[in-house]
């Protein structure tokens, strides 16, 4: 019997591999509209960042996110993912 390789994603804040449902993603589409993406089917660049406000802040603070996806993220993608991240801390 065959087992399924997870996929897993390197965090934009550690700079550390999870598997992929563990973490957080923000998606970049064709229009360069930023969104946080909680299916994490959405078409697009993603990047992800763990479910931890340390990397978070880590990850603003770099300004990491904005490096990945090459453009400026808007204040409501970062207040979706202090909530997202609130409900798992």
């Amino acid at each position: 019997m065959k087992t399924r390789k997870i996929p897993l994603r390197k965090c934009i804040g550690c700079m550390e591999s999870f598997p992929k449902k563990e973490l957080c993603r923000i998606v970049k589409n064709k229009d360069n509209e930023i969104k946080f993406d909680a299916t994490g089917k959405l078409n697009g660049r993603g990047t992800y960042i763990c479910k931890k406000t340390d990397c978070l802040d880590k990850a603003i603070k770099s300004k990491r996110l904005q490096k990945s996806l090459e453009s400026e993220i808007p204040e409501e993608v970062y207040e979706a993912l202090k909530l997202e991240i609130s409900k798992n801390e």
